[in-house]
């Protein structure tokens, strides 16, 4: 037979699960030294690289994944959604020294103007930066000659980053769609 619990004892055990629970909880965060994390001195970092947004051909790096059903009677695309896995590299050219990639995605956000919600990381694959990460959250104005976008992360080297990253259109065709953009992106971290 299955033992049933009196009142009393039902609530002696919602106490005491009560109590072990706002004991746990207050566990919930401690303030921490800055001496287990090794903190060092703050630096700044400056890269320098070139973006491939590569929209047709064979091998497309940046693909449209939904649209609104007004966004082609728009001049700024409002409503497009693309994502992105775009190639970063040393020089103008594609096929220059792979450093890195952009991946994350991009939508246009604007009513009036080409203005793009830029939400991404640059992954790096070279050097001391391989496996480290830097993120972006922000507008960019894609007409402007020089656009900034704040920096608000990273990963491995790049932890605690912060700063901000300056675009500039290197080159676009209007046919294709495709872009190469020069990024100098100034970093702070430790």
């Amino acid at each position: 037979m299955a033992k049933t619990l009196h009142k009393p004892q039902f609530l002696i055990i919602i106490f005491i699960l009560h109590l072990l629970t706002t004991i746990h909880s207050k566990t919930f965060s401690r303030n921490l030294s800055e001496k287990p994390h090794s903190f060092k001195k703050e630096k700044q970092t400056h890269l320098h690289f070139y973006f491939h947004d590569i929209v047709t051909g064979r091998h497309p790096t940046a693909v449209k994944v939904a649209s609104a059903s007004t966004t082609n009677s728009t001049l700024s695309l409002f409503g497009l959604v693309t994502m992105m896995d775009d190639p970063l590299t040393v020089g103008l050219e594609l096929e220059s020294k792979l450093v890195g990639r952009a991946q994350g995605m991009y939508a246009s956000a604007d009513l009036k103007e080409l203005g793009f919600l830029m939400v991404l990381n640059y992954y790096f694959t070279e050097g001391k930066y391989n496996g480290s990460t830097l993120s972006i959250l922000g507008r960019n104005a894609a007409l402007t000659a020089v656009r900034e976008m704040p920096v608000v992360g990273g990963t491995g080297i790049f932890r605690f980053a912060r700063g901000y990253a300056q675009a500039k259109t290197h080159s676009f065709d209007y046919k294709s769609g495709n872009a190469v953009v020069e990024y100098d992106v100034y970093v702070l971290h430790y």
